[in-house]
């Protein structure tokens, strides 16, 4: 059993890391950071500092379209983040603030391999006519699940959640396709987030996965 297991085993059990055994952890997320506290459980990082990525992300190349590089800045007024700024709209999300919402855009078979902790899953494809979302089924999420609300026939996302969006990686296009949809929806784009780095980023450096919501 690696050093992560047991630690994730306790920390899930008491929703917290101990003071003695967070003052212990070899790799932490910052100097100052250890582990971060989330609903049910904690985002830490791999102990075993032998340990590799999972080989589901360990190609560097694969076919263009569709897994293309995709652009730092996605579209106008769409915020770029990384990791830490990820863990804190987690660590947000979890100490209350309801109108934060982390979106893993990726389609069920790959969320059931485990996601970001904290994450719930709305696919690229719930979100796209094209891919035979309906009317009814956009309108159960956009008011539903990120509180957008319907005034006279029109959105109005004067209280619609911060969205934060990932998927796969930097080559992945099911996180930038949701935005893109949420934008032609209306949606405003300094009420989204994008973590571009994804799954892959998150396997490179380490850190925990849950199961899905």
């Amino acid at each position: 059993m690696h050093l992560l297991t047991g630690i994730l085993t306790l920390s899930f059990a008491s929703g917290l890391l101990s003071v003695g055994m967070a003052a212990g952890l070899t790799v932490k997320i910052t100097p100052e950071l250890d582990s971060a506290k989330v609903d049910g459980g904690v985002i830490i990082r791999e102990q075993d500092t032998k340990h590799t990525i999972d080989p589901a992300f360990a190609k560097t190349s694969r076919p263009c379209p569709p897994f293309c590089i995709q652009p730092m800045t996605l579209a106008p007024g769409i915020e770029t983040i990384g990791e830490l700024e990820l863990i804190d709209y987690i660590r947000r999300r979890s100490e209350g603030e309801e109108d934060i919402l982390i979106i893993d855009s990726r389609t069920p078979d790959w969320v059931a391999r485990g996601t970001i902790p904290g994450a719930v899953n709305i696919p690229w494809t719930k979100l796209s006519p094209s891919q035979g979302a309906s009317p009814f089924e956009i309108e159960a999420i956009l008011n539903g699940t990120f509180n957008v609300q319907e005034s006279e026939g029109l959105w109005d996302f004067r209280d619609a959640k911060t969205l934060v969006l990932f998927c796969n990686g930097m080559w992945c296009g099911q996180s930038p396709t949701n935005i893109r949809s949420l934008l032609r929806f209306g949606y405003p784009a300094h009420k989204i987030k994008w973590y571009r780095g994804g799954m892959q980023a998150w396997e490179t450096l380490g850190f925990n996965k849950s199961k899905p919501h």
